[in-house]
């Protein structure tokens, strides 16, 4: 698989974090998987994908329900960290942007936090629209603006403050583009879909102290982590004790708690 140099550099980052990113980021980015199954119509016998489906969640609440579910992720150590929490599912290597799946496949695809992390993300919903039947439904969630992400805004915030964020890393797309209901529309609209719905699902991100959202992002994430290491020592260490001190307010009983809600897009393939 051709890959450019933002695909490499996502790729090789979620080899890395598999299991990381299952530990800091499962509880809570399964808290919208019912709101995506359910706009989705996932029942009994329907044929679901879910896409960059990274450590298996959104396809296992499909099986549950009884869907007939397979999940892809273009990282090796993402599939094999699926098929362990998961083995009674289908997980299987590939490329969002080149689904190894004949036209009119599935009855529904779901792409659960992947479209920020795809070089192509127009090609994926392209890739989603030609492995649906007709009538078959799309959808994917991605964060909301920082604004509203407690937990991403105070460590950008902080960067921001105490260090930089002009660091090299490989262009890609912006990491908030679809949190932008219009964006999140037009592309649905462009890739060919029909009755766009956006909607915003609630999320709480829970930590134990000292633990903050630094930590979430730095250990269980791929860009902003790559941000934050190329910060200078001294820079880092000021940001995390801004971050420290901002989540000091959203700590109660030694456990952290910070708004984190997701917009949710999806569409009908005529």
């Amino acid at each position: 698989m051709e890959q450019d140099e933002f695909s490499a550099f996502e790729r090789q980052g979620w080899e890395t974090v598999a299991q990381p990113y299952h530990s800091y980021f499962g509880e809570l980015t399964t808290q919208s998987n019912d709101a995506l199954l359910d706009v989705l119509e996932v029942r009994a016998g329907v044929q679901f994908l879910d896409v960059a489906s990274g450590p298996g969640y959104l396809a296992a609440a499909a099986a549950r329900r009884g869907g007939d579910a397979v999940g892809i992720d273009f990282a090796d150590a993402m599939v094999q960290q699926a098929r362990r929490i998961f083995p009674d599912v289908v997980f299987r290597p590939g490329s969002a942007e080149d689904l190894p799946f004949p036209d009119m496949s599935f009855d529904a695809v779901g792409i659960s936090f992947g479209m920020l992390h795809f070089a192509r993300p127009e090609a994926a919903l392209a890739e989603a629209f030609r492995v649906l039947r007709c009538g078959g439904r799309v959808a994917f969630t991605v964060w909301a603006p920082p604004n509203q992400t407690v937990g991403f805004g105070m460590v950008l915030k902080a960067i921001e403050k105490h260090g930089r964020m002009d660091v090299q890393l490989p262009p890609g797309p912006p990491f908030f583009r679809f949190s932008d209901a219009h964006e999140s529309e037009r592309a649905l609209l462009d890739a060919g879909f029909v009755e766009p719905r956006i909607a915003e699902v609630s999320q709480t991100l829970r930590i134990r102290a000292p633990e903050t959202p630094f930590d979430v992002l730095m250990r269980g994430g791929v860009r902003v982590a790559a941000i934050l290491k190329a910060q200078s020592p001294d820079a880092l260490a000021s940001i995390r004790q801004a971050v420290s001190d901002d989540a000091a307010s959203y700590t109660e009983n030694g456990e952290v708690q910070v708004p984190m809600p997701c917009v949710l897009a999806s569409a009908r393939k005529p």
